[in-house]
């Protein structure tokens, strides 16, 4: 799995950097997020913009990525592609996560 981890102000930004999110990887990927997210802002940002495909193992990732978090941190998600998006939307994890068309649209939002 591919990630690269910035720092956007007092937002930790994750970029996924492969096509596809499945159960090939979903194990190394939680392993992955775990690493770039022990320890850090309360807010992260996971850009999805290069990931074309998802399956429920990818989603159980994701989720299981979010309970990492814990205590007052919250993982959102930005620039889904329409695939994926559909995903999140018909498994009704857009009303777990907040879901940004683009980082931008993302990092414009200031957390409360």
């Amino acid at each position: 799995m591919s990630l690269t981890s910035t720092m956007a102000g007092d937002t930790r930004v994750i970029t996924v950097n492969v096509e596809r999110i499945d159960a090939a990887m979903a194990i190394q990927f939680k392993e992955d997020m775990r690493s770039e997210t022990e320890a850090g802002p309360d807010r992260v940002i996971l850009d999805l913009s290069q990931v074309t495909f998802i399956d429920s193992s990818g989603l159980g990732a994701i989720v299981a990525s979010m309970k990492q978090l814990g205590g007052n941190r919250r993982l959102d998600l930005a620039g889904l592609t329409p695939i994926v998006d559909k995903v999140f939307r018909l498994t009704r994890m857009d009303t777990v996560f907040n879901l940004f068309a683009t980082l931008d649209d993302a990092l414009a939002v200031h957390p409360n």
